[in-house]
C-alpha cells in the first residue's frame, strides 16, 4: 500500500515539474537596438535575454561611445532601458511584444522584468 501511495506522490509531482514553464529565467523572443559606430547606424538584437539581471550592452559601454537608440522590445517581458551602465539613471519601460522608442530615447542597459 505504501508503495502505491509514494508511486502516486511521486507522478504527481513529476507532472508539477514538467507543466511548470522551463524559460523563468528567460525572456522570450527579441530586444532590438540601435547604435551608431564610425559614422555608420547599425541594427543589434538580444536573443532571448536573462530575466530580472541588468545588462549592460556592450556595443555603448565604452565611455566615449553613444549610447543606443530606438529600442524595440519584441520579448514577452517589461523590458526596463537606462540611461547609464548597470541600470543607473534614468529609465523607461518598454511594454512586452510591441513596445518601442524612438531615436531621442537614449540609454545604455536594459533589465526584462519577467
Amino acid at each position: 500500500m505504501r508503495f502505491r501511495t509514494s508511486l502516486a506522490a511521486v507522478m504527481g509531482a513529476l507532472a508539477l515539474v514538467i507543466t511548470l514553464p522551463t524559460s523563468a529565467d528567460a525572456a522570450t523572443g527579441q530586444f532590438v537596438f540601435t547604435y551608431n559606430r564610425d559614422g555608420k547606424t547599425i541594427e543589434a538584437r538580444l536573443h532571448d535575454p536573462k530575466a530580472r539581471e541588468c545588462i549592460d550592452l556592450d556595443e555603448v559601454a565604452k565611455p566615449d561611445s553613444t549610447p543606443a537608440h530606438s529600442p524595440r522590445n519584441r520579448t514577452n517581458s517589461i523590458a526596463t532601458v537606462y540611461t547609464e551602465l548597470e541600470c543607473e539613471g534614468e529609465s523607461f519601460p518598454l511594454k512586452a511584444h510591441s513596445g518601442y522608442g524612438g531615436e531621442g530615447l537614449k540609454f545604455r542597459s536594459v533589465v526584462f522584468n519577467q
